[in-house]
Parts: structure tokens; sequence; C-alpha cells
């Protein structure tokens, strides 16, 4: 039995968008990782209910590996732990340019 080329066409240009589909990014907090966890719920409770065990299965692995990602997001920081983290990180540079102030004093302070 012989393939027809347009049976072979169709089938590609049909397998075509399952090839080209990309993953989702990475979510950004806590919040995003529960909308994105709540939508997935739903879409297997869709495929539960039509019979559809496979894209159920396949959504239960993407909703697995949601889950890992969600867990290793840092905490979120809230706005004092934000505010301190801003002042400790301008006492440094604050502490570095008086450092680089001397040397300049001092490299004055050697010219001939």
């Amino acid at each position: 039995m012989r393939i027809k080329p347009c049976f072979l066409a169709l089938a590609w240009a049909l397998a075509m968008p399952a090839f080209a589909q990309t993953t989702p990014p990475e979510p950004l907090d806590a919040a995003d990782c529960k909308a994105q966890e709540a939508v997935l719920e739903r879409d297997m409770a869709l495929a539960r209910s039509r019979g559809q065990m496979l894209r159920r299965r396949e959504l239960g692995e993407e909703l697995a590996a949601l889950q890992m990602r969600c867990v290793a997001l840092p905490p979120a920081q809230g706005r004092a732990a934000r505010i301190e983290k801003l002042e400790q990180e301008i006492r440094t540079l604050r502490a570095e340019l008086e450092r680089a102030e001397e040397q300049l004093r001092s490299l004055k302070a050697e010219a001939p």
C-alpha cells in the first residue's frame, strides 16, 4: 500500500503545532505559581471529564514540574526587608566611595 503525498503533507501540517509548543516562562512570584497551578488543575479536571487520560497525564507532569520550580523560588520579601537590603547596599557603596576618595587624595599628595 502506497502512502499518498497529500496525506503526508496533511499529517505534517497537523503535527507542527505540537512540535512548536514552547515551555511557559518561569513564574515571577508565588502569585504566578498559584495562578498557573489553578489553570493546570482546571485543565486536568476537564481532560478527566472528557476521558482524555493521556492529556490529563501530560498536564499532571506539567503541574509537577511547575510545583518544583515554584518550590525553588525565594520567599517573597516584605517591604521592610527590601528597605533594609537597599540601606545596606547604600552603606557598602558609601564605604567604597570613601576608600576611592582616600586613594585619590593620597595619589594627589604624592604628585611632584
